[in-house]
């Protein structure tokens, strides 16, 4: 994947593995060793102990706006002048 979609439509990610759960809450250890408290009722169901997990950021206040975002920027890129492929 190309940096110009990894950080596509102002929206950043944060890598962490799911170390365990405390009461309601799941604790994630990110890369620098952060942990992160997280509401396990907000966790995909298939998440265990272990798991990797990316929490996302974005600017973008709705679904919709961030499919649209997606949608628009990878529209650019297949359509790019064929000269411009370097770049």
């Amino acid at each position: 994947m190309t940096d110009e979609l990894k950080n596509l439509s102002d929206r950043y990610y944060l890598n962490g593995t799911l170390d365990r759960f405390e009461e309601k809450m799941a604790v994630i250890i990110t890369k620098d060793g952060q942990k992160l408290l997280w509401p396990i009722q907000n966790l995909p169901a298939d998440c265990v102990t272990g798991s990797a997990v990316r929490i996302v950021l974005t600017t973008k206040t709705t679904d919709q706006e961030e499919r649209e975002e997606i949608a628009k920027t990878i529209l650019n890129k297949i359509l790019k002048d064929p000269e411009d492929k370097n770049k």
